[in-house]
């Protein structure tokens, strides 16, 4: 049983959550596919883009209230969640983080052609970020995630609205 929390409505703090990071520096853009076997209330898997235990930002797939929704909870001090419903596939979900000039932009996709915009936020400025696969079950443990497709690039620079 693993989690990433920071304090907002339940009061405590947990740096648990399984995360392999590499270091990146600069402006990014990072994506991965993700495939799960989510179940439980909070099964969770996706990106994490990460600062410190007290700066950081997943983004991802979790089960809440039932359903499998779109998420992410940005955390510079304490954590805010937002969701939204998932209409993919079983085959799973593309995600997209581009960090850069102090702006986290998050994009998903059902097919990595069309990406449309989850979330647009100021993100802290940092020498180096840890970018990478994140999973979390914070009820249970034997959640199965597969995660392919990751890369780190530099910062596409698209236009808002360019959902390529």
């Amino acid at each position: 049983m693993c989690d990433f929390w920071q304090q907002t409505h339940y009061g405590f703090c947990r740096d648990t959550g399984h995360f392999l990071g590499v270091s990146v520096t600069g402006d990014f853009t990072a994506q991965v596919h993700v495939q799960g076997d989510f179940k439980t209330l909070y099964d969770q898997a996706g990106l994490m883009v990460r600062i410190d235990e007290r700066n950081w930002v997943k983004t991802g797939v979790e089960v809440s209230d039932g359903a499998l929704m779109l998420g992410s909870v940005l955390t510079c001090g304490q954590s805010d969640w937002a969701t939204g419903a998932f209409d993919g596939a079983s085959s799973g979900l593309w995600l997209r983080v581009t960090v850069a000039n102090g702006v986290m932009r998050i994009q998903h996709s059902s097919d990595a052609l069309r990406w449309p915009l989850l979330r647009l936020a100021p993100f802290p400025a940092s020498d180096v970020y840890a970018v990478g696969p994140m999973c979390c079950s914070p009820e249970r443990g034997g959640l199965e995630v597969v995660f392919s497709h990751f890369e780190v690039m530099p910062a596409l620079g698209k236009d808002l609205h360019d959902l390529t």
